[in-house]
């Protein structure tokens, strides 16, 4: 694998921002680069979302507990995620991706697979499309990325993994049993830390090991639906095409943790907030929805989920909050470490009917709620907020 080895025949590129979040920070305010940067919720139970590669060094990684993280790198600087910045740049990232194919297909906010071999006469082979995506990505963005080139999505994640950051990789097809096959068990997509145990105690400790094995007795130890999707890879049998049909959600949901237990007075008017975001995300997203579902964790981590399905469909922060606090309410019978709320169920609102209520006024919450969100967008997320939010000494 290389960046400059021959890429005749392939199509497919793996295209993966390189600590992403962290990285738009430093991009963003030109004084951390070269700093330690994590991105993570600043309370004492925060996780971290995000390191840049100078935190890399001292150990910190994405999920590590924030009180971690801060002992590993005391002189680190610590970011509150910024959710608004990432997803706008993302959007304009995967817009940049279209540039080039509209066989693009998302993975989350910071890599996407693209289908290439169409468009080899007007921007060249996959490796020169590769870097010119490089390119624009750090003139545009300031930003930098990782392109993994291969004939198989598989390869071509596997390429971008082990070039990062900022690299080129490129897995010829002369060469692609040859690569795979030298590589651990652990690399193979869909083994977790638990498989790889399991298959390094069978003795089975590369990929070149695994695919020696017959599919039926790899089935007795990892189950048949497993067997069959790691005998595939290894023997680099990947037929899964890139998809452009954008994803469906399936739900938007937010949760808040709490930096200390707390009782119905702190946690009620955080319900109301979430109820509100999340309101606030589907109509973004377009989208309406039926089941309202609500997320509770205790003190000593023991999470509990409650929901309800509405007759009819909504996109209204009040309408969920008044669904949401009595399922909260009559479960939470301690004090909360985390609460949450869900939506699911979910339809495009431009295609559902919306009953209208013989006594309903003209003008009601969904319309006050819409005229929060456009404020929130001219003047930022906090310029106008609902008493129900405010506890006491807010007032």
């Amino acid at each position: 694998m290389g960046p400059d080895l021959d890429d005749d025949g392939l199509g497919i590129l793996h295209v993966d921002m390189d600590a992403y979040f962290a990285s738009v920070e430093q991009a963003r305010n030109p004084q951390l680069r070269g700093k330690p940067v994590i991105v993570c919720g600043l309370g004492p139970r925060g996780v971290v979302s995000a390191a840049s590669y100078e935190a890399r060094v001292y150990g910190v990684r994405s999920a590590m507990p924030t009180a971690v993280a801060r002992r590993a790198c005391p002189h680190g600087v610590f970011i509150k995620p910024e959710g608004t910045a990432y997803r706008d740049i993302s959007d304009a990232i995967m817009n940049l991706f279209r540039d080039f194919t509209p066989l693009v297909q998302p993975l989350s906010v910071d890599e996407a697979f693209l289908d290439v071999a169409g468009a080899r006469r007007l921007f060249g082979t996959a490796s020169a499309i590769g870097r010119k995506i490089k390119q624009r990505i750090r003139q545009e963005h300031d930003l930098t990325c990782t392109v993994g080139v291969a004939s198989t999505k598989f390869l071509a994640k596997l390429a971008s993994t082990y070039s990062k950051p900022d690299g080129l990789g490129v897995i010829p097809r002369q060469s692609e049993l040859k690569f795979l096959h030298a590589l651990p068990v652990s690399a193979m997509w869909g083994v977790g830390g638990k498989t790889a145990a399991k298959l390094e105690r069978l003795g089975l400790r590369t990929v070149a090991d695994l695919a020696a094995v017959p599919e039926a007795s790899l089935a007795a130890s990892v189950g048949s639906a497993s067997a069959a999707h790691l005998h595939a890879l290894a023997h680099n049998e990947d037929h899964r095409t890139v998809s452009a049909t954008p994803s469906v959600d399936k739900s938007i949901s937010a949760e808040t943790t709490f930096a200390t237990d707390v009782g119905p007075a702190v946690w009620q008017p955080a319900l109301v907030k979430l109820c509100q975001k999340v309101a606030s995300r589907a109509r973004k997203a377009g989208f309406v929805g039926r089941t309202v579902g609500v997320k509770l964790r205790f003190g000593d981590f023991r999470t509990i989920t409650r929901d309800r399905t509405l007759p009819v469909t909504t996109d209204v922060g009040r309408e969920l909050y008044e669904v949401a606090f009595p399922l909260a309410t009559a479960s939470a019978k301690a004090p909360l470490r985390l609460v949450g709320v869900r939506l699911s169920n979910l339809a495009s609102a431009a295609h559902t009917a919306r009953q209208v209520a013989l006594d309903e006024p003209e003008h009601g919450w969904r319309d006050v709620e819409t005229t929060i969100d456009d404020a929130s967008t001219r003047f930022g997320r906090n310029s106008i907020r609902s008493a129900s939010t405010l506890r006491p000494r807010d007032c």
